[in-house]
């Protein structure tokens, strides 16, 4: 008799969001190799799919993300390297996935119904917006168990201010949904159940604007943040320049202007 194996990752349409969902609800949807590899293929799917104007990042069962699988992790310490290149391997798997939510032209909007921990804290924070639940909470436990949580770190310190990164990094605290409103993780917090809804209807008001001109403008976010100030401001200029001679720029002024809906073309 054969046993199935479930999917790891969901993914379906909701009109032109496309939703993964994380479903590995007995393992607390730890970011094990297979999900991480399914979670990077869908998204270099969604990366060319221009049908698709936003994405929804979602978990089955009550917690979102655990984080890295640890049963799995440990279990490579009886290689001869004593799981050096595996766990080489899964860091620098991860670490591309998280990149590749930054790069992807479409907006992702993280879904969070429970615990968000150590990488799962980091799936969130790399996502561009995250809706929580009121019951939702996160953390970067890794100095609980001797592992600090430095790949984590990458993305919370680049959402929150560096003294509550810090804060949550050392201490290893839960952080309430509300806090982490407070301090910049997450940007709506709802009532339980309500979450998913709540997404839903912030990825089909991005979805409503010219996903070029999204596209566009997520790319030049993420790279002048890393930019001097006056550099930025002459990166910026120049994309402002391009988006201006834009067809979807002229029509979306000109409805502006002569007070009606424009009609997106994406370009």
């Amino acid at each position: 008799m054969n046993v199935q194996t479930p999917n790891v990752l969901l993914q379906q349409s909701e009109g032109q969001i496309a939703v993964l969902t994380l479903n590995r609800p007995a393992a607390r949807n730890s970011l094990s190799e297979s999900l991480l590899k399914a979670l990077s293929a869908a998204l270099a799917d969604i990366a060319g799919n221009g049908s698709i104007r936003a994405v929804v990042i979602a978990a089955s069962g009550p917690a979102f993300c655990a984080g890295h699988d640890l049963k799995e992790l440990t279990s490579r310490r009886s290689d001869a390297d004593g799981g050096r290149a595996y766990f080489q391997h899964i860091m620098t798997t991860c670490s591309a996935m998280m990149q590749q939510i930054v790069n992807l032209p479409q907006p992702v909007i993280a879904c969070v119904q429970g615990v968000a921990s150590a990488a799962g804290c980091q799936l969130v924070a790399s996502c561009d917006l995250a809706v929580a639940s009121e019951a939702a909470k996160f953390s970067t436990p890794g100095v609980d168990i001797g592992l600090f949580c430095s790949t984590p770190m990458i993305a919370l310190s680049r959402n929150v201010s560096r003294k509550a990164a810090m804060e949550m990094l050392l201490t290893g605290d839960m952080v309430e949904a509300k806090r982490a409103a407070e301090i910049g993780l997450v940007n709506r917090v709802v009532p339980a159940g309500e979450e998913r809804t709540a997404a839903l209807a912030l990825g089909d008001q991005i979805a409503s604007k010219s996903a070029y001109v999204q596209k566009i403008g997520k790319q030049a976010f993420y790279r002048q943040l890393e930019m001097p100030l006056a550099e930025a401001y002459k990166y910026a200029s120049d994309v402002m320049v391009e988006n201006m001679l834009a067809r979807d720029a002229e029509e979306g002024i000109g409805a502006f202007i002569d007070k009606r809906q424009p009609k997106w073309e994406d370009r």
